[in-house]
């Protein structure tokens, strides 16, 4: 580790020299990936640099203590210190294992989120708008903007599906662990005897894909075009602005009719459908070494019941990681960290099990 820990404090130190160069400050694209470097290598320099001072206090209170002659309050005090370093840098050491853990390549891009309504028709429709509402809400305290790419509204105001951009540094990163089977419990408003229903909802969430990274033939592509239309005939649109685009060799189908523009809800459009393709690619590969280790929170199989939210108990539980919280509305409300924050931690823990396992 420590060998490691060295290589990327000397790289810190040549990136840190480079980005005073004004050749390469004039060259932007040069400039931008060696800032990006250079800002996600700064944590663990940072530590790695904390654990050398605490390791230098250890040693230096190590000498004290060898020295004849000292009296017995300074050696007291020369054994506390080498008690807190020690702790300090047990507690630094586990940090930076952390730290060095392979990053996911994939965690700064923006996010494309489909959520879409599953068993239990209109109930599930509009949990569908709970939910779109609370990944919103959410976004929008982060200042990350939301962008709408497709929707086909239902005639209580729920969504038959609903696929949406967020974008901002990092927003993938805080949404990827959502992909799966949401399950809803509930009485309905249109349930004359009070009975709990039970819903489902599937989210899927997809890394932006890079133009460079998704190679799309136009001729693969069958681009259709459509008059726009909504829930009761809301926003029915004259023109043909509306683009559905299948890709031939996959049969992926992407479709969007948000906006009046078509040359719009093209690149919208075209953007989904790199994504998932993107996606699908990565599925592939997973498939490949199969004998992985599986993340223990969860796959982000979208056959995969990762969370029950609970209405008359005001409870929301996370199926993967066994996390209950008894607030459900301050959760629907868009206060997502701690539940994010919780299997980001059961991420990070099962792969530093991983590593040792290696």
């Amino acid at each position: 580790m420590f060998k490691r820990l060295e290589a990327t404090e000397k790289r810190f130190e040549e990136i840190n020299q480079s980005l005073c160069d004004s050749e390469i400050i004039a060259d932007q694209n040069t400039y931008k990936t060696l800032m990006k470097e250079f800002k996600n290598l700064s944590p663990i320099v940072e530590k790695y640099r904390e654990y050398k001072k605490e390791e230098k206090n250890l040693n230096e209170s190590k000498e004290i203590l060898s020295e004849s002659g000292i009296d017995k309050e300074f050696k007291e005090m020369a054994e506390l210190e080498i008690e807190m370093s020690k702790k300090n840098i047990e507690k630094i050491s586990e940090e930076l294992k952390i730290l060095l853990l392979p990053k996911d390549p994939n965690d700064d891009r923006n996010v494309i989120i489909e959520i879409r309504g599953g068993a239990g028709g209109e109930e599930a429709a509009l949990f569908a708008g709970v939910l779109f509402r609370m990944y919103n809400m959410y976004a929008q305290e982060r200042r990350w903007k939301v962008e709408i790419l497709n929707s086909n509204e239902t005639q209580l105001g729920g969504f038959k599906e609903i696929s949406f951009m967020i974008s901002g540094e990092g927003a993938y990163s805080r949404f990827k662990y959502e992909s799966g089977v949401h399950r809803v419990q509930r009485v309905p408003d249109t349930e004359a005897q009070g009975r709990v229903h039970t819903s489902t909802v599937t989210v899927a969430v997809l890394p932006e894909a890079e133009d460079v990274e998704i190679d799309i033939n136009p001729a693969d592509l069958q681009i259709d075009t459509y008059r726009a239309g909504g829930a009761g005939g809301q926003h029915v649109n004259k023109t043909e602005s509306a683009i559905r685009i299948t890709h031939i060799p996959t049969g992926v189908v992407v479709e969007c009719q948000d906006e009046r523009s078509q040359y719009k809800n093209k690149d919208k459009a075209m953007k989904v459908l790199k994504s998932r393709l993107l996606e699908a690619k990565r599925e592939e590969q997973n498939q490949a070494v199969a004998e992985e280790r599986r993340l223990q929170v969860g796959t982000g199989d979208r056959s995969e019941r990762i969370r029950t939210y609970n209405y008359p108990q005001s409870r929301l539980t996370d199926h993967r990681i066994g996390l209950t919280i008894y607030r459900l509305e301050d959760v629907l409300n868009g206060n997502l960290d701690e539940i994010i924050d919780a299997l980001s931690t059961a991420d990070r823990a099962a792969k530093l099990a991983g590593e040792g396992q290696q």
